[in-house]
C-alpha cells in the first residue's frame, strides 16, 4: 500500500496556476475555478483579483455566486489572498484606520465565501493593524497568514520584526504561511532556457546552473544588473533571481514552524533534474512529520510566466508527485520519531 500524507495535511491548489486561462477569458473565472475543484482537487486557494471584478471590495452577489458554484461540486476555499494597498496617491498614505477599513471588506468576503484565512505579505500589516483585525478575525473564526517566500528568510532584516509581533500575539488566528520558492536547491532547468535564449553571459549561465545557493553567485547576479548587462527583453524574468527564487534549506524553518500553518508548495517546471522538485519536499515532509504540522499545503505554479503548458496538467503530476515525496519521508520520519510520554 502506498503511503499517504498525514489526515491533518490538506493538499490543496492555488487558481493562481490558472492565470493565462483567466486572462484568455475563453471561460469565465468562476467556471475556471470552479472546473479546478471539480477535477483537480476539492480545496483552491483563491486570488480574488483574478477571480471577482469588485475585488478589493467584493460584492456579495460575485462571492455568493462563486460559493455556490463550488458547492455544487464538493469543493471549497481554503484561503483567500488579501490586498492591503497602503497608498491613496504616489504621496498620500492610508491611515491606520483606513487600512484596517480597506482590509475589512476582503475580511468578510473571504468568510461568506466558506474560506477558512486571507493571506497577505509578511509584515505588511504590522502590529498595530493585526491588533485592531483580530476581534474580526476571531467573530468569524479566520486565519490571517502573513507569507514568507523567495529571498526572505526568518532572520531576513524585514521578516524577524514580523514574526517576533506573531509570535508576541500569540493567536492562532495570525500564522505564517511558507512558500517552499524560499528551499531551491537549483535553479528550474526551463528558467536557465530562457536565460540562455534572452541572451545572458555565458560565465554567469554557469555559475547560475551550478552554484546557485553560492553567495557568490548572487554578487554576480547583482553586478551584471549594476553595469546594465541583462537584456531588456529578460529584465523582468531576470530579476526573479534577486526575489521570487530562494536558497535556504528546511532545517532554517524549525524554529518558526510553532507559527506555521500552511505552506506554498512552489513550483516552476516538472523537470526533477538533480531533485529539483522533490528535495525540497522530501526535507519539509521530515520536518513536518517530526514537529506534528496540522495545515494546508498548496500547489503553486509560478512557471506560467515564461512556459505555455496546460496549468490543468502541470497542477496534476505536480500535486501527484508532491503528494509522493511528502507522503514517503512524513511517514518515515512518524515511525522513526518516538512518541513522549
Amino acid at each position: 500500500m502506498a503511503p499517504e500524507i498525514p489526515s491533518s495535511w490538506t493538499l490543496c491548489a492555488s487558481s493562481f496556476n490558472w492565470t493565462p486561462e483567466i486572462i484568455a477569458a475563453r471561460q469565465t473565472a468562476q467556471d475556471i475555478v470552479t472546473g479546478i475543484a471539480d477535477s483537480v482537487v476539492g480545496t483552491i486557494e483563491l486570488e480574488p483579483g483574478l477571480v471577482w471584478r469588485s475585488f478589493p471590495s467584493p460584492q456579495d452577489a460575485e462571492v455568493d455566486g462563486l460559493r455556490d458554484s463550488l458547492a455544487a461540486t464538493g469543493g471549497s476555499i481554503s484561503i483567500v489572498g488579501a490586498s492591503l494597498d497602503d497608498f491613496t496617491s504616489s504621496t498620500g498614505r492610508r491611515s491606520l484606520r483606513e487600512r484596517l477599513d480597506f482590509l475589512v471588506p476582503q475580511i468578510h468576503a473571504a468568510h461568506r465565501v466558506g474560506a477558512r484565512g486571507i493571506r497577505l505579505p509578511i509584515g505588511q500589516a504590522g502590529t498595530e493593524l493585526l491588533t485592531l483585525a483580530q476581534p474580526l478575525l476571531h467573530e468569524l473564526d479566520l486565519v490571517l497568514y502573513e507569507e514568507i517566500q523567495g529571498q526572505q528568510t526568518p532572520g531576513s532584516p524585514a521578516v524577524e520584526p514580523a514574526l517576533d509581533a506573531i509570535a508576541w500575539l500569540a493567536d492562532d488566528h495570525v500564522r505564517v504561511l511558507v512558500d517552499v520558492s524560499m528551499l531551491m536547491p537549483a535553479l528550474p532547468v526551463t528558467y536557465l532556457e530562457e536565460l540562455r535564449r534572452g541572451g545572458v553571459p555565458e560565465d554567469l549561465m554557469g555559475r547560475l546552473e551550478s552554484d546557485w545557493r553560492d553567495p557568490a553567485t548572487l554578487d554576480a547576479v547583482t553586478a551584471l544588473l549594476r553595469a546594465g548587462g541583462v537584456p531588456p527583453r529578460i529584465h523582468t524574468l531576470f530579476m526573479n533571481l534577486l526575489i521570487r527564487f530562494g536558497r535556504s534549506d528546511a532545517a532554517d524553518l524549525q524554529g518558526i514552524l510553532p507559527l506555521v500553518g500552511a505552506f506554498h508548495l512552489k513550483f516552476w517546471d516538472l523537470d526533477d533534474d538533480g531533485g529539483r522538485v522533490t528535495q525540497p519536499l522530501r526535507d519539509l515532509g521530515i520536518l513536518l512529520g517530526r514537529n506534528g504540522f496540522t495545515g494546508t499545503l498548496t500547489s503553486e505554479w509560478g512557471g506560467h510566466e515564461w512556459l505555455q503548458d496546460d496549468p490543468t496538467e502541470m497542477t496534476r503530476r505536480h500535486l501527484a508527485l508532491a503528494e509522493m515525496a511528502l507522503a514517503q519521508t512524513s511517514v518515515v520520519e512518524r515511525v522513526e520519531t518516538p512518541v513522549s510520554g
